[in-house]
């Protein structure tokens, strides 16, 4: 496994994510979002890289680690959502470089289906119904 040569803060409509890239050009993608504090969990995921580049992407547990107890304030939910978004893109990264689904990694599967939810969006009553009436015809049951 190679090592961290960036993370870049990914937005996605409200959703924040972390894009890590290794030298060997393996990436991973790990969701960060913190409803209207957005900006600054991406400024903290900027802060992290600081810290992670150069570092091996599979010490998974030794970042994660050194971030969240290496400092002499622990985090709060800023600090937590962006160490998040880091670790589970660390996870994929290590899944994609030994060529198996992350919960081969954390386990072993333990079901063939999860139940998903999905926000419906909307300004008003009515786009409110019309984006639970699209997520529904998506195959989503729970809104």
């Amino acid at each position: 496994m190679s090592k961290i040569k960036s993370i870049q803060p990914v937005f996605t409509g409200r959703s924040l994510f972390a894009l890590v890239t290794t030298e060997d050009g393996l990436t991973g993608l790990g969701e960060g979002t913190l409803n209207s504090r957005v900006e600054a969990v991406a400024a903290t995921l900027k802060n992290l890289e600081e810290v992670a580049v150069g570092k091996e992407a599979g010490n998974i547990e030794f970042l994660w680690q050194d971030i969240h107890r290496g400092t002499f304030w622990r985090g709060g939910p800023v600090l937590e959502s962006a160490l998040s978004a880091l670790d589970a893109a660390l996870w994929d990264i290590k899944g994609k470089a030994l060529n198996t689904p992350v919960y081969n990694l954390l386990g072993g599967k333990c079901r063939d289906k999860i139940r998903m939810y999905s926000h419906c969006g909307g300004a008003t009553p009515d786009e409110l119904c019309r984006g639970a009436e699209a997520r529904i015809k998506q195959g989503f049951t729970v809104l």
